[in-house]
């Protein structure tokens, strides 16, 4: 390809509508903007992915730890729900501070410095001895971890258009089911085979191993990231000139710019109750290897993969519904039938409570409708948001959901404490979905099938 000034136009431009070779020259263009961005892709999509794989796992492998610490510990139903809860606390109080700091900072050293930080708390959880403890580096893992999924959504708006930042979006995100089937697999093997050695319980061998990773890949982010387009190295000038452009053009879509007029706007109270909807079935992910086990599982290895199993559906759903979402520039009912179909997933898991099988084919539904809704949603903010709306907003709108993080398992941990049984929490949490979903409707189409 021809070298150019970044500042100018694109030596690929389309030729204006009347020329003769208008269609074969749009269809040049339209193969080179799929050169470029898959080159962007691979490039970037790829290790972000990977980073936000084992955030899922640090995050939820309290789950498969508390089969063996929880004895152990003698925590109570409650202690474990507001340990793993209180994770969202921190994480909701410093997201948008962080991705302000990101702004002003970039990318490349504050994602490295967020990956480096909860690597070595998740492997600090290893040193827990008391409730207090436990409460104490669950907050601390919360603060390290915000603003790691804000900062990369506002990132991707920097280098994609909303045309294509479905598929991008669900890409990364395919991460979440990604982690949790490995997360499920490696956990139940730790466990398995870890206990005893080096006069570690296998619950303490898991934080470690699982932890451990985070903080290599911080170390090479800080190398391998670029903040902006015209830092990459490793695009053409005629490279740059193309994103730059299509950037330009997307932001001018947008619905707002300024930081007040989002946070003014009920759209985006709109969005961030949505995403705090969706964020409640997280709650499944911490309750689901114990379920399984009083099922009557018996194997930590054979839950490990149980658990997986939704989540492998997830990532060929997510994967699927990106795609067809660019394709059809549809959004919402992309987001809304995946979550009711959760809503339902988890109302009849008291039925299937105690039928192995019948468990784990509605948590199936239950768990893969949230990811794939909870993926799907987040075109919605990313195409209304720009410029420093899009740093505060996208913050705001996580940060608000991920107090689902919280309320959930602390709630779901006493109502099983109370009750003795999950069932009025699963019926509370699958009124929550139902409502988050149908509230997707409210936003205009006009504003996001693009």
């Amino acid at each position: 390809m021809p070298s150019s000034s970044s500042s100018s136009s694109p030596s690929f431009a389309a030729p204006p509508l009347g020329s003769n070779a208008s269609c074969t020259s749009r269809a040049a263009v339209h193969a080179m903007e799929d050169k470029v961005y898959s080159k962007v892709t691979w490039r970037l999509i790829s290790f972000l992915f990977v980073g936000y794989v084992f955030a899922f796992i640090d995050r939820t492998n309290v789950g498969f730890a508390k089969l063996g610490m929880q004895d152990e510990l003698g925590f109570s139903e409650a202690v474990f729900g507001l340990g793993a809860g209180i994770f969202f606390v921190s994480y909701f109080l410093l997201e948008v501070p962080s991705n302000v700091l990101m702004a002003r900072f970039g990318a490349r050293r504050w994602i490295a410095r967020i990956l480096i930080t909860w690597g070595m708390l998740s492997m600090a959880t290893l040193l827990v001895k008391t409730p207090m403890q436990f409460y104490t580096v669950r907050l601390l893992l919360g603060a390290a971890e915000a603003g790691f999924f804000p900062g990369v959504m506002l990132y991707l708006t920097q280098w994609y258009p909303a045309e294509r930042r479905s598929r991008v979006i669900t890409l990364f995100m395919a991460a979440i089911p990604v982690g949790s089937v490995l997360g499920g697999i490696v956990s139940g093997w730790i466990l398995e085979h870890f206990g005893g050695n080096a006069h570690l319980s296998a619950w303490q061998w898991l934080f470690l191993l699982e932890g451990a990773p985070a903080v290599v890949l911080g170390v090479i982010a800080f190398f391998y990231l670029n903040d902006r387009i015209e830092d990459a190295r490793w695009l053409s000038a005629d490279e740059k000139a193309l994103l730059q452009s299509r950037i330009v053009v997307d932001q001018s879509h947008a619905l707002t710019h300024k930081v007040g007029d989002a946070m003014r706007s009920p759209l985006v109270w709109l969005l961030a109750f949505i995403n705090f909807a969706y964020l409640a079935g997280v709650t499944l992910m911490f309750w689901m290897p114990s379920m399984l086990r009083a099922a009557g599982v018996k194997s930590t290895v054979h839950i490990g993969w149980m658990v997986a199993a939704p989540f492998a559906v997830a990532v060929i759903g997510m994967l699927v519904l990106g795609r067809t979402s660019d394709w059809l520039r549809e959004r919402r009912w992309h987001t809304v039938l995946p979550g009711l179909l959760s809503a339902a997933g988890v109302a009849a898991l008291p039925w299937a409570a105690g039928d192995v099988t019948a468990l784990v084919l509605v948590s199936v539904v239950a768990v893969a409708g949230n990811v794939i809704a909870n993926a799907l949603f987040w075109n919605l903010p990313t195409a209304v948001l720009s410029g420093a709306a899009a740093t505060v907003g996208i913050a705001f709108v996580n940060a608000f959901g991920q107090m689902a993080g919280f309320l959930g398992p602390t709630v779901f941990g006493k109502l099983f404490t109370a009750t003795g049984s999950a069932t009025t929490g699963l019926y509370l949490l699958s009124g929550v979905l139902c409502l988050g979903s149908l509230a997707v409707l409210l936003i205009s189409k006009r504003l996001v099938n693009r």
